[in-house]
């Protein structure tokens, strides 16, 4: 069942937002409410949609696989932004089931347009290691009815949260291959949000493809940057490829998972993973900002 909390707003104008409790969705939210316009948090559990209802959001409660639930829940909104979640043990079956349901619930609702968030190499089928489950994702969302954008962005600035633990603990940051002096481009979340916000109030004609960039960032400056900010040495080393999988595993990924994150890391390097879109856009976040607000939350965590 859907469970929505009741507004005053006029229905043909509000927002729908999946993953709302994430860095990506959360941007969305924000900026959709700062602008002043009605949004409804798609959420699994109530409590986590609490604190959006307190800031005048409507809250439904469905889960991205209960196809009639969120079909429910993005009824009646004038866009979605909807994401598809890696599942830490999923297969390929669960990922696909998980893109079934979330398509079918948009081309059930009637949604118009859906802005969905996706990757640098979503364009390919497969050699792109997880972000297959994202062509998939796309492809999907284009057959239901609804126009589609979709926003393929390059690096998260925060994809060095994971190993944070080994640079807080041990002064290190592992680096997933060779080369530390590797220009890679690199986009804060936040900016990323705040696109997509941007996108779903200008639907296109057609379906869409943005391709997003950031600044460009070696890995080495990545570690000095992180030294600033702690006051501290930290060493930054480059991991030979048998052990990506046991380091991510001991930061606590499941086995699946380091193995998928592995893939995508190999078609990184290959240069797989390229900007190709109707569009490009820039985030202008500095990668320093990100880490010092990670590291902000990481040590207040602890």
């Amino acid at each position: 069942m859907s469970n929505h909390t009741t507004t005053h707003h006029q229905e043909d104008d509000m927002y729908a937002i999946t993953g709302i409790t994430g860095h990506v969705g959360g941007a969305v939210a924000t900026t959709l409410l700062q602008h002043g316009l009605p949004i409804r948090a798609l959420v699994r559990d109530g409590e986590k949609g609490a604190p959006w209802a307190a800031r005048g959001a409507d809250v439904a409660v469905a889960d991205l696989g209960d196809r009639l639930a969120l079909a429910d829940a993005l009824r009646g909104a004038e866009g979605a932004f909807v994401m598809l979640p890696t599942l830490p043990s999923g297969t390929d079956a669960d990922h696909d089931r998980l893109v079934g349901s979330i398509a079918a619930a948009v081309a059930v609702s009637g949604v118009p347009h859906v802005v969905a968030l996706s990757s640098w190499g979503a364009e390919l089928a497969d050699g792109n290691g997880p972000i297959r489950w994202l062509h998939r994702f796309e492809e999907a969302l284009r057959a239901t009815g609804a126009t589609v954008t979709a926003v393929r962005a390059c690096h998260f600035q925060e994809a060095v949260e994971p190993v944070l633990g080994a640079v807080l603990d041990a002064g290190v940051l592992p680096v997933f291959g060779d080369d530390v002096d590797r220009p890679v481009p690199m986009v804060a979340t936040c900016d990323v949000g705040a696109l997509a916000a941007e996108l779903l109030q200008a639907p296109p004609r057609t379906h869409q493809v943005v391709a997003v960039e950031g600044p460009v960032v070696t890995d080495r400056e990545i570690g000095a940057m992180l030294a600033a900010e702690l006051r501290r040495e930290v060493q930054v080393v480059p991991l030979p490829r048998s052990e990506w999988e046991p380091t991510l595993q001991q930061a606590g990924t499941s086995a699946a998972l380091a193995a998928e994150i592995a893939g995508l890391y190999d078609a990184d390097l290959a240069g797989v993973l390229q900007p190709h879109g109707d569009r490009r856009v820039v985030g202008s976040t500095p990668p320093s900002a990100t880490i010092r607000d990670l590291l902000t939350a990481a040590v207040s965590a602890a």
